[in-house]
């Protein structure tokens, strides 16, 4: 029994490093994101599950496993579900991974992550927040459930306090619904602020059976996302937009970040040599990165 490592063959263009990936909970994200990817895998349908078992299993786990490679929590449902202030899994495990001495990525779209900084603070850690919007009205649309945006930046600012290295992800970026570049801007300005050291940008990649559910739910919104996904192509069970929309977005935004000083990532769009840091965070476990790079 050991730390599943983070599949990186089953998405193009994909630039991350090895690591491991642990979901505490199972089932659709209780967040209901309407742009949500991982409902391609059935592991990942129907109501929220808890993983209980992987409070004990975790120590098995960890302790068959060498913690040269980070842990991410997670790559498909967010680690701080609701139902975590109740059955504290996510925290269970970044205990037990702490004292092995674990880097820890984490991904969330919670505030709750800052009930855990006690945590955070033993081991190399970074913490990635997923920001869409500035707006609350856009992110009720797309996040229903999630925690406002407000709530995530005041998250953001207590784990930044802390020293622990901060991401702000701008992802997905939905065409006619927040890719606008002014909010934009104001994300990536008030990142800036509280101290975010990166900003990672994707562009939404709808899964197949994505446009049939959003026709049912939002009709008007999707006839304006056919629309501009018509001369996109399928790629590794993603719908891409067009390679030229994809570039001209990944380049301002990038000339955005760039102003405010921030390093900037964009994740899964084929454009690495845009890059000034890696999109999960790890550029700043960098004692962990040495290990990956050749000696001179």
């Amino acid at each position: 029994m050991r730390l599943p490592l983070f599949n990186v063959v089953k998405s193009a263009f994909c630039t991350c490093l090895p690591k491991y990936n642990v979901n505490p909970y199972l089932g659709r994200c209780a967040h209901q994101c309407i742009y949500c990817y991982s409902i391609k895998f059935p592991s990942f349908r129907g109501p929220v599950t808890p993983r209980l078992r992987l409070k004990d299993d975790i120590v098995k786990m960890a302790e068959n496993t060498n913690p040269r490679l980070p842990v991410m929590f997670s790559d498909a449902t967010d680690p701080y579900q609701p139902l975590e202030r109740k059955y504290e899994i996510t925290r269970r495990c970044l205990e037990v991974l702490a004292e092995k001495g674990f880097p820890i990525l984490i991904v969330t779209k919670s505030d709750l992550v800052v009930r855990d900084i006690d945590i955070l603070r033993k081991t190399r850690t970074v913490v990635s927040v997923t920001i869409t919007t500035p707006r609350r009205e856009v992110a009720e649309m797309i996040e229903p459930y999630a925690p406002p945006p407000d709530l995530r930046f005041s998250a953001l600012k207590r784990i930044a306090d802390e020293g622990i290295p901060t991401v702000v992800r701008i992802d997905p970026l939905i065409p006619e619904v927040n890719l606008n570049y002014d909010d934009v801007e104001e994300i990536i300005s008030r990142s800036a602020e509280i101290g975010v050291r990166q900003i990672t940008v994707s562009t939404l990649k709808p899964v197949r059976g994505f446009f049939r559910s959003l026709r049912d739910k939002h009709p008007d919104l999707f006839s304006k996302l056919v629309e501009a996904y018509k001369d996109g192509m399928w790629i590794s069970g993603y719908k891409y937009l067009n390679r030229s929309k994809r570039l001209d977005i990944i380049r301002r935004i990038r000339n955005i970040v760039l102003e405010y000083r921030l390093n900037f990532a964009s994740c899964r769009e084929g454009f690495p040599e845009l890059n000034t840091s890696i999109c999960d965070g790890t550029s700043y476990c960098r004692d962990m990165l040495e290990r990956f790079m050749p000696h001179r």
